[in-house]
């Protein structure tokens, strides 16, 4: 069996080629097969230490969408023990496709906040990003921004710029301001940051860094991730030192974070193999290995950040139940369309 059975163009068409090859040695009695969202190059240093540690072959099909759809095609004969994926409304839709079946494990619970896995054990959080605020270093004194809330004040009208407002991870912020505000409050709040908007919504979240090195806007939202990309990129790292990351509402219910995680599939074939490889991937070692790789933060409260991360600062985080989050995505998806945002 051939890992990273993907690659990054034709997702589909590939992955059925793949997924063939999946099922033929889907029984085998040491391996596990992982249908992923997640980049090879993110995952693959955490099965091959999770291989040599345990002796089981993790194979894996990515792609960048249409998992889900394929794993319902294939029904109880599919060969997928594990699901991965970046965002609570992506895990979230996997679930409520009835694509997954609980997993009980007192490592994975003692491991993962509570807020940060499924209330029935459907899905667990492995790393974490903070929804922050990248401000210009030289256009906004430190001080003149520090909650979310600030976005929608008139002194800023003109100097945002961010992605689209229904893009999963604004969603996902949008829908924990309706928690705490409500929704009438939380689209006065949105028709406000329109307003202060630079230009209409565009591009992803390190296109308004760029945005704001070039003079366009002041401040932009992105999460904390894109900062050691930028970092770590030649053409780029002009961008990132342009800038520097506020972490919203540190005297209050802290900042908004979402997460990457794993879900055993329905119809898993190897669960006992897939158990322990998501109970690995929340090892002291798989975890620092894994956050470190994407600039994200260990979900293991106990493990260290990278150094790069580190030198982000500490911060409060809004603690939130992400199923909370998913369950209000749609309401933050209605008042995007309701305010205009995205026009």
């Amino acid at each position: 069996m051939k890992k990273d059975l993907l690659g990054l163009g034709a997702a589909i068409a590939i992955a059925a080629v793949s997924i063939a090859g999946l099922m033929k040695n889907s029984h085998a009695a040491e391996e596990v097969n992982v249908y992923s969202y997640r980049q090879p190059f993110l995952i693959d240093p955490m099965f091959d230490a999770f291989t040599k540690e345990t002796g089981i072959a993790v194979n894996v099909v990515y792609a960048k969408k249409g998992l889900e759809q394929r794993i319902k095609q294939e029904g109880p004969n599919s060969p997928a023990d594990l699901i991965m994926s970046v965002d609570i409304g992506r895990l979230s839709s996997i679930v409520n496709k009835g694509l997954t079946q609980p997993v009980e494990s007192e490592i994975l619970e003692t491991a993962i906040p509570a807020n940060l896995r499924s209330t029935e054990n459907q899905w667990f959080a492995l790393t974490t990003r903070a929804r922050i605020v990248y401000a210009s270093k030289d256009r906004v004194p430190e001080g003149d921004l520090t909650t979310y809330e600030d976005l929608a004040d008139p002194k800023f009208k003109g100097r945002i710029c961010t992605r689209a407002g229904n893009h999963s991870y604004n969603l996902a912020l949008i829908a924990s301001m309706i928690d705490v505000h409500g929704e009438a409050k939380t689209e006065e709040w949105l028709k406000g940051l329109k307003a202060n908007l630079a230009r209409k919504p565009q591009g992803n979240d390190r296109a308004q860094v760029k945005a704001i090195w070039q003079g366009e806007c002041d401040l932009s939202i992105g999460n904390t991730y894109y900062m050691g990309k930028m970092m770590s990129d030649k053409k780029q790292i002009e961008w990132a030192n342009s800038v520097r990351i506020i972490f919203p509402n540190q005297e209050g219910r802290g900042t908004h974070i979402n997460v990457s995680g794993v879900s055993m599939a329905k119809y898993a074939p190897n669960r006992e193999n897939a158990q322990k490889l998501m109970e690995f991937l929340v090892s002291d070692k798989a975890q620092a290995l894994y956050a470190e790789l994407n600039f994200e933060y260990p979900v293991k409260e106990s493990v260290e950040w990278s150094p790069v991360v580190n030198a982000w600062g500490q911060f409060k985080t809004d603690d939130i139940s992400l199923d909370t989050i998913a369950s209000l995505r749609d309401e933050a998806s209605k008042l995007i369309d309701k305010v205009g945002f995205n026009e």
